[in-house]
């Protein structure tokens, strides 16, 4: 058998052929038809019968012009036909050709001449509907100009995400001339990390066939190297007519300078909201450390990588900025670092005495009175905000790129300096931080200027209060007696408590405990005149009630302050205790083996109201009792019903203790909290017998 009368196997075909049929040359339906020389026709297509109505038998033995050609278009069809045969040259264009249903239609016709191997002449025709040829020719020029002039990305990807096909205007966003883009991988193309997440989706689609609209992706290009874009992409799979998966195609938009005024939004509503929490969570102490941490707190992570914040020791010694000669003198009062780092190492750590190098930016600072701002650190820079070389080495490692110095400024004085630096972060610091950082420290500033002004004007009046409160002498006749005072520790400032044991005639002793309502040095000079009159008129023999009417006098005086006193006069002879009340918490009775008790006494008025008089009472105070005078600050609380209070310092009682002067630390210990925020006055006297 013949190998041209052979059925061509699968194997037969070339390499490269494909192995479906194309639908381009299906949409086209091009027909082929043979002529002999003579013109009559040898060989016709099925795509002939279609285009032209005639079938194969009525085609083949026809002459080609009478069957197909209307008269008046037969003489230039034969002479171009003739043409052909004669020089072998082609021949293309549109021709009228009659149907067989008595239609025209224009057809475009590719003419040749064919040789065979005994040397005859054949002229094969091509040809195809001059309307759907058109139309083609027009969608495709349409989809050119669509993909090359489009301002959005467009790009074709096969199978294993290589690049097919890439328009300009996505060529140019990645950088990279398209025809670098064909045959190159997506990962080869962009091979930064945060196109990972792209490249996974991509791979899902190919998968799923379910499209991908608007997925916005951010990163850096060739195109721009040095500042992030954003895009969004939608990515839908392409398949051919019969459902092969062909790859994926994409679409891309620049929405940078959306993203950008996006973002800025956002930084804006940040810094809106850090304002807010600053004003919030600075200053709720008069406590300066707190409130330097307290900023510390706000700043770091939502700013800053690191924060520092130092004031100058001049104005925690005095309240004044005091910069005399040579480098300022700084103590570190808060430290804090948004994650663990060797940078954290390289900050004075609280409490510590510093002073840094001139070219350093707290040193600027303090020079100028204005911020530093350092957006970028090149490597070897880090000595420039470092206190020494170690500490430059340290924050080297750690990354540190940008840095930011703020003066702390209050009452138009600069009492000290705030540091940030970024290493994590990968953003400089800008203009825009700089202005919230000034406006957190100048909001800070104030309020830890007023905590050292409170510092030192409650050290004044505690320094009074201490200097204006007796010494106990170191016998009593009849009497154990031990006093305590301790002053207010939070928001309050010193107030006017006391407590007195003054020596009488007769082996008596006078026991007095004391509030001024108030606080401050004002309140504290007052304690002192209560004290200095009650001390006087103790020596006039008078009985506590009387004693309470001049001080009532005497305190009207001193308007507006009124004041709280219990006034007892101890005669161990006659073992008598006589005892009166202006308004104070009752004293607790403490009886050999019986259980403490509150005195129920005529309370009275405070001292400065007037108007109404006072009463004695008599008690005896048999050897072992004892008897408990205290302020309010030792029982009252703004969270315990003052019942629940009593019932503890009551309770507290109940256990024996060696020394009042046990008794006195016990129930400070226990009922006092180091945060409460009033002072206290306490006195327990214990009868023992006369030697």
């Amino acid at each position: 058998m013949s190998r041209a009368k052979q059925r061509p196997e699968q194997s037969d075909r070339p390499m490269n052929a494909a192995a479906d049929p194309s639908a381009l040359m299906d949409l086209l339906g091009v027909a082929a038809v043979l002529l002999e020389a003579d013109g009559r026709i040898d060989m016709w297509s099925p795509q002939a019968e279609e285009l032209f109505g005639y079938t194969r038998s009525e085609a083949v033995g026809q002459y080609a012009a009478p069957l197909l050609l209307h008269p008046d278009h037969r003489d230039a069809a034969i002479m171009l036909f003739a043409e052909v045969m004669e020089t072998g040259r082609g021949w293309a264009g549109a021709f009228p050709v009659r149907h067989k249903d008595g239609s025209t239609r224009l057809v475009e016709f590719r003419n040749m001449r064919l040789t065979d191997n005994l040397g005859d002449h054949y002229a094969l025709g091509l040809a195809t509907d001059r309307s759907t040829l058109q139309q083609v020719e027009r969608n495709l020029a349409l989809s050119t100009r669509l993909v090359t002039q489009a301002p959005i990305g467009l790009s074709v990807l096969d199978t294993d995400l290589r690049y097919l096909a890439i328009n300009p205007a996505l060529a140019g966003m990645h950088g990279i001339p398209e025809a670098e883009h064909v045959g190159r991988r997506f990962r080869e193309i962009l091979p930064s990390g945060s196109f990972r997440d792209a490249e996974a989706v991509m791979r899902k689609v190919l998968a799923s066939g379910a499209p991908v609209v608007d997925l916005q992706v951010v990163g850096r290009t060739a195109a721009d190297p040095d500042n992030e874009h954003a895009w969004t992409v939608s990515i839908y799979r392409l398949e051919d007519h019969r459902g092969s998966v062909l790859g994926i195609a994409n679409v891309v938009v620049d929405v940078t300078d959306r993203y950008r005024a996006a973002r800025k939004a956002d930084q804006a509503q940040q810094r809106l909201r850090l304002m807010a929490n600053g004003s919030a969570r600075i200053g709720t102490t008069l406590e300066v450390e707190r409130t330097a941490q307290e900023l510390a707190d706000v700043i770091v992570p939502d700013l800053a990588d690191m924060v520092a914040v130092d004031l100058l020791d001049s104005v925690l010694q005095t309240g004044r900025p005091d910069l005399g000669e040579g480098p300022a003198v700084f103590r570190a009062l808060a430290v804090k670092t948004a994650y663990p780092t060797d940078a954290a190492r390289a900050i004075v750590p609280p409490g510590r005495l510093t002073t840094y190098h001139a070219d350093h930016p707290a040193a600027h600072c303090i020079r100028t009175r204005k911020p530093h701002l350092i957006t970028h650190l090149d490597s070897g820079d880090h000595a420039r905000i470092a206190a020494d070389p170690e500490g430059a080495r340290l924050l080297a490692r750690a990354g540190v790129h940008t840095d930011l110095a703020v003066p702390l400024i209050a009452r138009e004085q600069i009492i000290g300096v705030m540091g940030l630096a970024r290493a994590r972060n990968p953003v400089p610091f800008d203009e825009d931080d700089l202005t919230l950082a000034c406006e957190l420290a100048s909001s800070a500033a104030l309020s830890i200027d007023n905590a050292v002004l409170h510092h030192h004007i409650r050290s004044a009046a505690e320094t009074l209060q201490r200097s204006l409160l007796p010494r106990l002498p170191p016998c009593h006749p009849g009497l154990e007696v031990a006093a305590r005072y301790r002053p207010a520790q939070a928001f309050s400032e010193v107030g006017g408590d006391w407590y007195d044991v003054i020596p009488l005639d007769g082996d008596r002793t006078a026991l007095t405990v004391g509030d001024v309502m108030g606080s401050g040095i004002p309140a504290a000079t007052a304690m002192g005149r209560l004290r200095t009159a009650t001390s006087t008129l103790a020596d006039l023999d008078l009985d506590p009630a009387r004693i309470l009417t001049h001080l009532d006098k005497i305190t009207r005086g001193l308007d507006p302050y009124i004041a709280t006193c219990v006034y007892a006069v101890y005669d161990p002879h006659r073992a008598r205790l006589d005892l009166a009340s202006a308004g104070h918490l009752p004293p607790v009775l403490v009886r050999a083996g019986k259980s403490p008790e509150l005195l129920d006494l005529p309370t009275g008025t405070p001292l400065g109201v007037g108007g109404v008089p006072f009463e004695s009472t008599t008690l005896d105070l048999e050897p072992g009792d004892q008897l408990v005078l205290y302020t309010d600050g030792l029982v009252e609380t703004r969270d315990d019903p003052i019942d629940e209070r009593l019932a503890d310092l009551l309770r507290l009682l109940t256990p024996p203790y060696d020394t009042t002067e046990e008794g006195c630390d016990r129930l400070l210990q226990q009922l006092r909290h180091p945060a409460d925020h009033d002072d206290v006055a306490l006195l327990i006297a214990r009868a023992r017998p006369l030697a």
